[in-house]
């Protein structure tokens, strides 16, 4: 059964936005969408003004990097929902209720020159919901078929997401629109955003993770042509050398973080930036010694509870 995309989620999602943002206190506060849209205060942009970057988890932090390479001396405030990880089991509407609260407390506070959700899962889901109520630029990320299709030589290419992304409608269109007629085989594993988290945090994620994903691929109709892998995760990154091992050496992977630092570079080109101190992150789980200690390499100074 064909599932919804982010403009129908959009539509169906208005008539509960109410009961969402009134029951799910931890979640968005007294605050919603267009409350936050409302109060904010219009003003100069502040240079001190962060680039909101938001993910269910660490995954994130693969678009970090990348974002760094482009604009090193921009503020970034990284916003982690670990209490409500992982997103790929969870509803549309769940999903969608989530993201929306969370990005509406996030931009009332923290005043983000632009937001960036880095998670194919979120994005697919809330961007257009998002989008339409609040008043900053907002980048999504979604899986990289167009660049896939672009360098395979079989013709067969895998998509490796979380379950909540990989049946949606609006990757069926881009399929359509940029596979070029290419296969697309999908397959999605329950455990990888958590041996990446695992990896990020000091510990060893279990092989057979990645040996049961490559075999998800492979062992699909089709699947021992697959020469290129969309990493339709931004976690997945994080764990590509794992995943190559399992899948083969001649295998290419592509993902987005790239496309996605090249995007908001563009957005906010000729704005000033002040950048005088390390990143800070905020999360909605608790904001332990280990979160801190992953986050640190990435540039990230300090870990507060939002």
């Amino acid at each position: 059964m064909r599932q919804k995309g982010p403009n129908e989620i959009l539509r169906s999602s208005r008539a509960c936005r109410r009961t969402a943002f009134s029951t799910s206190a931890a979640i968005t506060g007294n605050t919603t969408l267009r409350q936050a849209r409302r109060e904010r205060k219009v003003t100069e942009l502040d240079a001190k003004s962060p680039i909101l970057l938001f993910d269910s988890g660490l995954g994130g932090l693969s678009v970090l990097s990348a974002l760094r390479e482009e604009l090193p001396d921009a503020p970034v405030l990284y916003a982690a929902d670990t209490a409500g990880l992982p997103y790929g089991d969870k509803t549309e509407a769940e999903i969608a209720a989530r993201v929306a609260g969370l990005l509406g407390r996030l931009s009332e506070r923290f005043h983000p020159r632009l937001i960036t959700i880095a998670c194919n899962t979120a994005s697919t889901i809330a961007l257009g919901m998002v989008r339409s109520v609040l008043h900053v630029p907002i980048v999504g990320t979604v899986p990289a078929i167009k660049p896939a299709a672009k360098i395979t030589k079989t013709g067969t290419i895998g998509l490796l997401g979380t379950a909540a992304t990989i049946r949606q409608g609006y990757v069926d269109d881009l399929e359509a629109k940029f596979a070029n007629g290419h296969r697309l085989i999908r397959f999605a594993h329950p455990g990888l955003v958590g041996a990446a988290e695992t990896k990020l945090r000091g510990g060893r994620p279990h092989d057979a993770v990645f040996a049961e994903a490559a075999a998800g691929l492979r062992k699909q109709d089709g699947g021992e042509a697959i020469d290129t892998v969309v990493l339709a995760c931004t976690h997945f990154p994080l764990v590509e050398d794992e995943l190559r091992a399992a899948i083969g050496p001649d295998v290419a992977f592509v993902h987005g973080a790239q496309g996605i630092a090249r995007q908001v570079a563009r957005l906010i080109e000729g704005q000033d930036f002040s950048r005088n101190d390390a990143d800070r992150a905020v999360v909605t789980g608790e904001a332990d010694r280990a979160l801190a200690a992953a986050l640190a390499p990435f540039g990230i100074g300090s870990v507060e509870r939002f």
